[in-house]
């Protein structure tokens, strides 16, 4: 049995092109024959940037992820509603105190180089995790594991933990289980094999990667397709190649030309260039991911709440909603339609607009005109183009701002280990949203690189020990307004990921928050 999630709830979570709807209502019987799963070929996804790293234990990049989740899996996962469901565990059993987890494997569960997935395997993963994982506190309630037999794997916490089996659905640093023999290895020294239906062809560093099918792949067949990450998974393909492209420009031209079949991330003013050409089709994804400047708490002058509040406060969201792409006004860290969105709550912190609030507050921290040092990368054009609208609202504000262009890996790495001497950042939060307080955790800790803040510690000791959903909830709600109130991170906007499909080459696609090829074939 599982623990009761509470997880958002989205209808209409994917809004799909009228000329795709059309197409697709008004196909013929002949057409959907012509449509029918086949197997073979290659699908070319003009990505629009390499992964970082392959080690999924540290890895919270969504172009990282977007490649890991093809190779390894996990006990649990998350499914179309993003609610929690077994992957690899066939059952999980709950003690009535909540704090003995365990998890029955499934049985001839094979890795990419041929060895069968024991309790063993599982055992050593955790361990891992514990190690080197960014995550790692997320374990930290652990106090123990057995494996009484190859296909039982116990956790036994110290306490009760209301929210621990959601965070092991995690899909940013995921659970995915590894071969034991990794389990010494340093953070991103693990040989890439996981349990997936793809395993790792050809990586070329800034040009592309090869996923191949893995034929020895032990399909979970309690259902009979795809359920988001869940369910059963088939590969038609025979492999998926990333081409990195960063320019959105080039990535819309290999569809255009026909060299890609699918591609994302692309600007909504782009989109209108593939009017006329009728095998292409956008697909834009909400919910998908939320739009953040990240405040450094640790680096001179943001180590001030005030120099932090008047950067909050000079933030006008209108104006950066024109360059990040399709996007929607929402103050809160969770969807309006979740079950921890606490309403009017923090909306006083959100799209301020007031350079002469900020003024006062700069004066108020004894400001005198030290730089702020706004981090960004050149592979992303909306964090790019985020940062550039940020720098004009806060000269408006009397700071003096200075600009520091990197590539996406570095400043991805700098955000989450605080080098690189910046105060202010911006990336997308696309699980944390969805997942809930859980999730969160990590990354309201992590980035902003919070210390000491015992009302934040007070507020999760609460929301792991109430059994209770209202009590979790307001202890959330308590996160939420102490993370804005001290400018730890500043909400932007909602926003939507713009993709291109072809739709007279690939079939099966199904839009998720996070883009994946099984059940996908080739026409």
């Amino acid at each position: 049995m599982f623990a009761d999630s509470r997880l958002e709830r989205f209808g209409g979570a994917v809004v799909l092109g009228a000329a795709l709807l059309g197409g697709l209502a008004g196909a013929s019987a002949a057409t959907a024959q012509s449509d029918a799963p086949k197997r073979g070929g290659t699908l070319v996804y003009a990505s629009l940037s390499g992964p970082g790293t392959l080690d999924p234990q540290v890895a919270a990049s969504m172009v990282d992820l977007e490649v890991i989740h093809h190779l390894y899996e996990g006990l649990v996962t998350i499914d179309g509603k993003y609610d929690t469901k077994p992957l690899l565990a066939k059952e999980i059993k709950t003690s009535d105190d909540g704090k003995t987890y365990t998890f029955i494997l499934r049985h001839g569960v094979k890795f990419h180089n041929g060895k069968t997935m024991t309790s063993a395997d599982v055992k050593a993963t955790f361990e891992r995790y514990a190690r080197v994982s960014p995550n790692r506190s997320a374990l930290g309630d652990v106090q123990g594991y057995d494996t009484p037999d190859p296909y039982t794997f116990v956790i036994k916490l110290k306490k009760l933990n209301a929210a621990f089996l959601d965070m092991l659905k995690t899909p940013v640093y995921p659970f995915v289980i590894l071969p034991a023999e990794e389990k010494d290895k340093p953070a991103r020294g693990i040989d890439i094999i996981g349990t997936g239906p793809f395993k790792l062809g050809q990586w070329v560093k800034d040009s592309h990667l090869v996923l191949q099918r893995f034929d020895g792949y032990a399909a979970d067949d309690r259902e009979p397709g795809p359920d988001g990450f869940a369910g059963r998974r088939t590969v038609y393909v025979d492999a998926v190649r990333f081409n990195f492209v960063p320019e959105a420009n080039a990535r819309l031209a290999a569809m255009q030309t026909g060299e890609a079949d699918f591609t994302s991330s692309i600007p909504q003013e782009l989109v209108a260039r593939i009017k006329g050409q009728k095998q292409l089709h956008e697909v834009t994804v909400y919910p998908y991911c939320q739009q953040y400047f990240i405040v450094n708490t640790q680096q001179s002058p943001t180590d001030k709440v005030q120099v932090r509040q008047a950067i909050r406060s000079a933030v006008h969201v209108e104006d950066l909603m024109k360059v990040i792409g399709a996007s929607r006004k929402n103050h809160s860290m969770v969807y309006p339609d979740g079950a921890y969105y606490g309403g009017k709550l923090t909306d006083g912190r959100y799209d301020e607009n007031n350079p002469a609030k900020s003024k006062e507050l700069l004066k108020q921290a004894g400001y005198a005109g030290q730089p702020i040092v706004l981090q960004t990368n050149n592979n992303y054009d909306y964090m790019r183009d985020a940062i550039l609208v940020l720098s004009e609202q806060l000269k408006a504000a009397g700071m003096k701002v200075k600009i520091d262009m990197t590539d996406w890996t570095t400043n991805a790495s700098n955000l989450q280990t605080g080098k690189g001497n910046w105060n202010v950042s911006t990336t997308s939060f696309c699980s944390n949203p969805i997942l809930g307080p859980q999730q969160w955790q990590t990354m309201i800790y992590n980035f902003p690189h919070v210390k000491g803040d015992q009302v934040l510690d007070g507020a999760y000791e609460k929301f792991y020990s109430s059994p209770d959903f209202k009590d979790r909830k307001d202890a959330w709600l308590t996160i939420e307004q102490r993370v804005l109130d001290q400018a730890y991170m500043i909400k932007v906007a909602d926003r939507g990921n713009v993709q291109i499909i072809n739709t007279k080459k690939v079939g099966g696609f199904q839009p998720y928050y996070m883009n994946h090829f099984w059940n996908v074939w080739l026409k």
